[in-house]
């Protein structure tokens, strides 16, 4: 053996190690090469950006059938037509994952070996995981109402509808992805289609809702509303404490309690207050928009203040005022509770 060691030559060794090198590499290779941080990190980054897209596009899709077809017999107090967020996610992070998914496949265009690494296996059958179970949760949830006998409404129809476009379309695209069935002119038909979607989606939902600054009035008058509420509440406690009703807003300050009269956050101007009988008041404000859905059980519900349950803050736009009358037996003075 070391007879047969010693007659190999230099050039016997270096290409043995060659070799060794090359099926090295060539093993490598069929394992997908080694992944680096920067493949890690891109293709964590293009599965958090489908992530946020698919998210959010549930999330406008889901606020803009709310408001399209409102439920006047139920009302989510943490439900908001407001379609900022999702609109501002959507333009943002949309852009961010067609950018990323270009520098991926021109990572794989010039190493093809890195389709196969651990992370962009593990990220995309994660994916195709969550998508299957959202498919089939949506499927048992619209079942599950059928065979419960609730009624199916339009807006249910539609949400579930959404979620099974949406998780079918992530379901498929992740599926031909991971069989490494799509060339170049596919991948570019796909974020064409799926880019006029998100704009048709963006657009369906300021139609219905309404345009930025549209959106912007109705936060005002949503802020006069809160104002009004505030008022309201104080001018209830000053009846239970002094058993009279304020004759003007300047009676309701107090140092100690740290309250202060609100005024209109929009024109800076005071509210409107009149004192119209013993236990009767008026607050008025200017309004820009009428409220949504009024003279329904979710329009009354938005505004309700508690004791007033009977009472509702719907208005028109322009200048509006609400009666309100105490209730002595409801709201009995509290030096009689401190006897």
């Amino acid at each position: 053996m070391n007879q047969e060691n010693n007659s190999r030559t230099p050039q016997d060794f270096a290409s043995q190690n060659l070799s060794g090198r090359t099926h090295q590499t060539f093993n490598n290779q069929n394992l997908g090469g080694r992944t680096t941080p920067k493949d890690f990190f891109l293709h964590l980054g293009v599965i958090v950006a489908l992530y946020a897209v698919v998210i959010a596009l549930i999330n406008l899709l889901f606020r803009v059938i709310n408001v399209a077809f409102p439920q006047i017999d139920q009302y989510d107090f943490y439900s908001s037509s407001s379609i900022s967020f999702p609109v501002a996610t959507i333009i943002i992070f949309f852009p961010i994952l067609i950018v990323l998914s270009l520098f991926v496949y021109r990572i794989y265009n010039r190493e093809p070996a890195k389709k196969q690494i651990w992370v962009r296996r593990w990220l995309l059958v994660l994916t195709l995981f969550v998508a299957g179970v959202v498919l089939a949760g949506d499927l048992v949830t619209l079942v599950y109402y059928f065979l419960d006998g609730r009624e199916l409404t339009t807006a249910f129809i539609l949400k579930v509808l959404s979620v099974l476009v949406v998780a079918a379309a992530v379901f498929g695209y992740v599926l031909e992805d991971l069989r490494d069935r799509l060339n170049s002119s596919k991948r570019k038909t796909w974020a064409i289609v799926v880019g006029v979607l998100l704009i048709a989606a963006i657009i369906a939902g300021f139609s219905v809702i309404g345009s930025p600054k549209t959106q912007r009035l109705m936060r005002y008058d949503d802020q006069k509303i809160a104002d009004l509420q505030s008022i309201q509440s104080q001018v209830v406690n000053y009846w239970q404490l002094k058993q009279t009703v304020p004759t003007s807003l300047e009676e309701l300050k107090d140092p100690i309690s740290s309250f202060g009269i609100p005024v209109d956050s929009q024109t800076g101007a005071s509210y409107e207050y009149r004192r119209t009988g013993g236990l009767s008041f008026e607050i008025c404000a200017d309004f820009n928009l009428p409220s949504r859905d009024s003279g329904s059980k979710s329009a009354a519900m938005r505004y309700s203040e508690y004791g007033f349950e009977s009472e509702n803050w719907q208005h028109e736009a322009g200048r509006q005022c609400f009666t309100r009358t105490i209730d002595p037996e409801r709201y009995p003075p509290i030096k009689t509770l401190s006897r």
